[in-house]
This record gives structure tokens, C-alpha cells and sequence, in this order.
């Protein structure tokens, strides 16, 4: 097959949870997508094997040529060796020192270009979702840890070889809380949604959160976004308070990048966000708002997240095409709108 008639770019999210894979056309048409759950802290070796086959399957099930793949773009959680393709390492899966680029290439016959999920996030967002048109974009992904990632000027800001944007273990707090790394009071030791699950099986123990309590009980695997938003729902304040004090520690990170990046635009995303929307970006804008310098006040906007699930794969496949083929100078969706 001719390199020109390569036209499938597969953009792959590899989450705390789940995978998500899914093949596009140059037009950013949907060819076909698979999901399925990662299995914890299974091992590298499995976990790459299972990657593998879901691209695989993806292809088998949706008729799509192997040989037809343009490349492919997977985002990863944790820091990102840019130069190797390599997983540093994932502090929620146990992965370190993963070379996956070198064995998706190996596998599929193709490019990969491997960055951080949250940066693919961002990106798909970017060129996508909410944030278009901005100049500078910062996304913050609260999850089982806080993720981060900024597009400035249409680029995904990153370090010399390195993914970079770790909000997630910036300091914030004089706490004592820890979130697997030496150092403690960070953001995602006080706001991820695995501290406010724990906090809010605590309550549920004392029984300040009764809903909560008699729905899923104390079990923090049960304790997850859903289960959040439906206890705030109905009633239960201790949640709704733990939820709102996530959010300002949020907005007191939004605060910091503010008066280092300031951009034009902060977007909220995954999970937690999406089932309480409303609740979290509300309580993040008005904490940056009364805390930021006064002339930075009405320069940003913070906003949720439009894709869901989608910004993920969307953006690895998108930020893979632009580097595998640096003589486009337009943005994706500049390209697409063109045409």
C-alpha cells in the first residue's frame, strides 16, 4: 500500500480504568471504537498485551486494514519520556519504564507517538471541544489523581524530552495527606476523587452521610463519581461539603497557573466533573475569581470539558498526525473546516 493511501490515524486512552481505542479517517470521522477496563495493577507486560489486542480487535471488528494505519497516537498517565515513547512511570497501574512506542510500532508496522492523557486530553479540547480558538489552554482532570496538561499557541506545552504539567503534585496545603510521592498537601492529596471517596466513606462510617451509607456502604471501589453525585442529590451534606472543598482546592491551583500562564482558559474534565458539573465548575471559577490579582480577574474563563471520553483518543490521534506530518501548519479542525 502506498504511504499516501495510509489514511487511519487510532487514537488509544489509556486510563486508570479503562482503554478506550478508537480508529478515525483523515477527516476525523469515526471508523470504529473498543473499549474495555485495565485490570489494576496487572504488570507492564499484560497491560501492553492488552493494548495490543484491543487496537487489534478494534480492526478486526470494524474490517479495517492493519496496513492502512497512518500511525498511532496512545495518551498515558504519568510523566512521558517524549524522545523513547516510553511510560515513566504510573503511579495508579504500577507501570514504570514501559518502552510502549517501540512495541506498538513493533506490533502494528507504524508510527506511535506516545504523550500524556491528560495532554491528549487537552489537545483533543483544544482542536475539538471547549476550548477552541483560545490561545493558551489549561486542563485540569480530577480523577484517582489530578491530571494536567496546557496547549499554548496551538502546541501541547512539554519539557525537553519530558510531558510536564504535573498539577497534580504541586503543593497546596500544609497537610499532612500524601498521594503516593514524597511530598505532601498537593492537589491531588487534597481533591482527587480517590480522597474525596475516602472522606466520604468516613462520613458514611460516622453516619453524617446516610444516602451514601445505605446505598453503596463504606467501600471505597464503590464509592466512585455516580455514587457521589447521587448522595449529594439526595441529600447528604457532608458530601456536598467535601465535593465544594475538593473544588476550591482546585480553584486555588487555577489561582497559581493564573498568575504563571495566564491563560485565556481552563477546562474541567473526566469523570467527577462531568457527574457533578454544575456543582464543581461553579465552586472552581468563583474560588479563582476572588483569589486571582485583580487585572488577571477577567482574562480567563474556566469551563467543563465538551468530549467526555472522546478528548482523549481525539487528541492522541490528532497530535499524532501533526507531528507525523510537520509540514501541516494548520490546526486539525482549521484543516477539516477547510476542506
Amino acid at each position: 500500500m502506498a504511504e499516501n493511501e495510509k489514511n487511519i490515524w487510532i487514537g488509544f486512552d489509556l486510563g486508570g480504568t479503562k482503554m478506550l481505542t478508537v480508529a478515525y479517517d483523515g477527516q476525523w470521522k469515526e471508523l470504529g471504537r473498543r473499549r474495555r477496563k485495565t485490570r489494576g495493577r496487572e504488570g507492564s507486560d499484560n497491560g501492553a498485551q492488552r493494548i495490543v489486542s484491543t487496537i487489534s480487535r478494534l480492526l478486526e471488528e470494524n474490517n479495517l486494514d492493519k496496513n492502512a494505519i497512518a500511525g498511532i497516537g496512545i495518551g498515558c498517565p504519568g510523566p512521558i519520556d517524549l524522545e523513547k515513547g516510553s511510560i515513566l512511570t504510573t503511579p495508579n497501574l504500577g507501570w514504570d519504564d514501559v518502552d510502549i512506542g517501540s512495541f506498538l510500532k513493533k506490533q502494528f508496522d507504524c508510527p506511535v507517538v506516545v504523550l500524556n492523557d491528560v495532554d491528549a486530553g487537552v489537545y483533543g479540547e483544544y482542536e475539538f471541544g471547549a476550548a477552541k480558538s483560545a490561545r493558551c489552554v489549561v486542563g485540569i482532570f480530577p480523577g484517582t489523581g489530578v491530571g494536567g496538561g496546557c496547549v499554548y499557541e496551538g502546541k501541547i506545552l512539554q519539557g525537553a524530552g519530558i510531558s510536564c504539567m504535573e498539577i497534580g503534585h504541586t503543593r497546596i496545603s500544609s497537610s499532612n495527606r500524601g498521594s503516593g510521592i514524597a511530598m505532601t498537601g498537593t492537589v491531588e492529596s487534597e481533591a482527587s476523587r480517590l480522597t474525596i471517596a475516602a472522606e466520604s466513606a468516613k462520613a458514611a462510617f460516622r453516619g453524617d452521610a446516610p444516602y451514601l451509607a445505605k446505598k453503596v456502604g463504606t467501600d471505597l471501589a464503590e464509592i466512585r463519581s455516580g455514587a457521589i453525585a447521587e448522595a449529594i442529590e439526595n441529600g447528604d451534606k457532608t458530601i456536598k461539603r467535601l465535593v465544594e472543598e475538593a473544588s476550591q482546592t482546585i480553584g486555588l491551583a487555577v489561582v497559581n497557573i493564573v498568575h504563571i500562564l495566564a491563560p485565556d482558559k481552563i477546562v474541567l474534565g473526566g469523570g467527577l466533573v462531568e457527574a457533578m458539573e454544575d456543582l464543581i465548575v461553579s465552586t472552581v471559577k468563583k474560588t479563582a475569581k476572588a483569589n486571582v490579582m485583580s487585572v488577571y480577574k477577567d482574562r480567563f474563563d474556566v469551563v467543563a470539558a465538551k468530549l467526555g471520553d472522546d478528548a482523549g483518543v481525539l487528541g492522541a490521534a490528532a497530535w499524532a498526525k501533526r507531528q507525523l506530518t510537520p509540514a501541516t501548519t494548520k490546526s486539525a479542525t482549521a484543516t477539516e473546516t477547510s476542506k
